[in-house]
């Protein structure tokens, strides 16, 4: 996957401090920003049912949130099947039996470079709901969040994924080596055919929000606590 469209883009960030830790995270949070990194790809091997010359391979691009799609609605992301390609009659995109004929894979995401060097990154989410058909005519949909590790000129190092179950959920990568050029992303990706708009509502969606935080209060109470921990043991101890 290469760079598309994310300019001016990054999640949350929550780090401990300086850049030379090993161990860093990041929390996803699209509350505060306009646009997101996206890429699609596809391919036919899997899909199409019939033998049409011109088909076969696989190719990708930049493609709008709108496209993939991908909804962002306050601090919420909602990923669904992919109904933008869905072509009746046309033979690279559509099944003679009205199935998708291509498997698309729809990634949302952000990318650093030169971020993350000798660092475990943890990347962390709440999956909210996951109601993805994992059958369905054409093929099922699968999602999941992902870590990829690129070098200078994106060639590929390496990657994790975890796929999306609801609750609270991370995927961790060990960003080994010390290249100032390293580009990481780190984001969502929902995979299966292009569907048919009439019939894409049964196939479901995946919805994901930020992992919770204590608010500030929460914190300080948690803080005086500690206080008052403290000193109940200094007290003992004289």
């Amino acid at each position: 996957m290469k760079k598309l469209a994310t300019t001016g883009l990054s999640f949350g960030v929550l780090t401990l401090c300086a850049s030379q830790l090993s161990a860093q995270t990041v929390t996803f949070n699209p509350s505060t920003y306009t646009d997101l990194g996206t890429y699609m790809s596809w391919s036919q091997s899997a899909y199409t049912l019939a033998n049409y010359p011109s088909d076969g391979g696989s190719a990708g691009g930049g493609w709008s949130l709108a496209a993939l799609p991908a909804v962002v609605s306050g601090s919420n992301l909602t990923l669904s099947p992919n109904v933008n390609a869905y072509a009746p009659g046309v033979g690279y995109w559509t099944n003679p039996d009205g199935t998708g004929a291509n498997k698309m894979d729809g990634a949302v995401y952000t990318e650093t470079t030169g971020v993350y060097v000798n660092t475990s990154l943890t990347f962390t989410f709440d999956v909210l709901a996951n109601t993805l058909a994992a059958i369905a005519p054409g093929g099922g949909y699968t999602a999941d969040a992902f870590i990829k590790d690129f070098g200078p000129g994106y060639s590929y190092n390496g990657e994790q994924t975890v796929a999306l179950t609801p609750g609270v959920q991370s995927v961790t990568y060990a960003l080994t080596g010390n290249n100032p050029g390293e580009i990481v992303q780190y984001g969502f990706e929902l995979i299966g055919p292009d569907a048919n708009p009439a019939t894409v509502a049964s196939l479901g969606s995946v919805v994901i929000t930020p992992t919770a935080v204590p608010e500030p209060a929460t914190w300080a109470w948690a803080g005086s606590g500690s206080l008052m921990l403290l000193g109940l043991l200094r007290r003992r101890n004289k």
